[in-house]
């Protein structure tokens, strides 16, 4: 046991160092881009633009993306659990109990262990539809991972709910106010306007498989496993659906919802800022619409904000300056911390579109009151040994759901000039 956790304090030290290696990296990548876009931009003022110089920085900058990539993985890679060693001791006879169940039942297809902690408990968790319940260790490593891999969760509100519907009432409209005198009536004022939305919990499912094999092997930690199977499946799944989803057997995304120029705003939809320029910023100041996108929300809601888009179109605002010819992205001081526009942190999510006319690019707001996530209790794994053999599928399922919480709180950028 001494020398497995030396091993591990040796792989963790390793993982360290080489994640510090290519931040130090990309740091200086990011200098050698500041000074040919420099040469770029100087250019442009005495000549026009110049393809080898254009060449130049866009190469830099498809590195640099590289490069953010790499570290990104590396920094999920430190966050997944070993494969191997011993369970930590649980908490009580009870947890040990389950945590074992669920251990021949994975290996072996042995439910009987769930059948008399039933007897027991109502809550053992058995599923009335196939399937059981994952340690609670298990789906706390789970949704660990979730909020690292799935942007959007790692910056909005998260609920647990016991149901397959959380209804949230709003105040569309806050209750009316107003001055009186010490001794004058006051006046009768508005009530608030309450309104509620509902956030169903759909299934989201994934369907790793292994050989029995693997199972057999008595080192191979099996809730670890398969949580390593089905995380990155359900931060992908999930990333999706919280930016573009519909709604049917899904979360509505954010983009999903009705747009309406910010001077028009209303309740129920999401206001926009116009970028300047038909699926660009504006040739003149283009740092402008941007700041516009910023004073867009109260002030109540840039305390917490993100910017939110994808890898392209964060490498197109690298190559912005503001009047003082200071870069507006500026990288993270250490590794795993976001890059920031304009002292906002910035985070990466792929689902959002590229630029392109008339698209919504860019998002800007405080996720953590404008979105919210619900997460009904419990993941269930259904052992399937019959479907695909010789190898044994797990039908793992989580139920999750969400949508836009607070209308006020996320805006967004149009790439048009009108």
């Amino acid at each position: 046991m001494e020398l497995e956790t030396k091993s591990l304090e040796t792989k963790d030290a390793a993982n360290t160092r080489e994640i510090k290696e290519a931040f130090a990296d990309f740091l200086s990548a990011f200098d050698a881009f500041k000074q040919a876009n420099d040469a770029r931009l100087q250019e442009i003022e005495k000549r026009g633009a110049d393809v080898v110089t254009d060449e130049k920085v866009d190469r830099i900058n498809r590195t640099l993306d590289e490069q953010k990539h790499a570290i990104d993985e590396l920094m999920l890679a430190a966050a997944r659990p070993t494969l191997g060693g011993e369970y930590k001791a649980a908490p009580d006879d009870r947890l040990r109990e389950r945590k074992a169940a669920f251990d021949r039942y994975v290996r072996k297809g042995d439910a009987a262990g769930f059948a008399a902690l039933e007897l027991k408990s109502l809550s053992a968790g058995s599923d009335a539809d196939g399937g059981y319940v994952v340690p609670l260790e298990t789906e706390q490593t789970i949704d660990r991972v979730l909020s690292k891999a799935s942007p959007i969760r790692a910056i909005a509100a998260v609920r647990q709910i016991g149901g397959n519907v959380y209804r949230k009432p709003i105040a569309s409209v806050g209750a009316a106010s107003g001055w009186v005198a010490e001794t004058a009536t006051p006046t009768t004022t508005n009530a608030p306007t309450l309104s509620a939305i509902d956030f169903p919990a759909m299934e989201l499912y994934a369907m790793p498989a292994a050989t029995q094999t693997l199972l057999d092997d008595a080192q191979v930690d099996i809730e670890q496993w398969l949580a390593s199977e089905v995380q990155i499946v359900f931060a992908e799944q999930e990333s999706t659906a919280f930016v573009t989803g519909d709604g049917s057997n899904k979360p509505k995304g954010f983009l999903s919802y009705t747009k309406v120029a910010d001077a028009s705003w209303a309740w129920d939809k999401i206001g926009y800022v116009l970028s300047g320029g038909d699926g660009a910023f504006a040739a003149s100041a283009p740092t402008d619409a941007l700041l516009d996108l910023v004073y867009a929300p109260k002030q109540g809601y840039r305390a917490n904000a993100h910017w939110v888009m994808n890898r392209k179109t964060e490498a197109a605002m690298r190559k912005l300056t503001d009047e003082a010819g200071n870069y507006i992205w500026q990288p993270g001081t250490r590794a795993g911390e976001a890059a920031s526009i304009f002292g906002y942190p910035v985070m990466e999510a792929e689902d959002m579109p590229d630029i392109a006319s008339a698209s919504y690019s860019i998002a800007f707001g405080d996720f953590a009151r404008g979105y919210l996530i619900v997460d009904r209790v419990g993941i269930r794994t259904l052992r399937d040994p019959y479907s695909s053999k010789p190898y044994v599928l797990f039908y793992t399922t989580k139920r999750v759901g969400g949508g836009v919480q607070n209308f006020e709180a996320i805006k967004l950028m149009k790439f048009s000039a009108s």
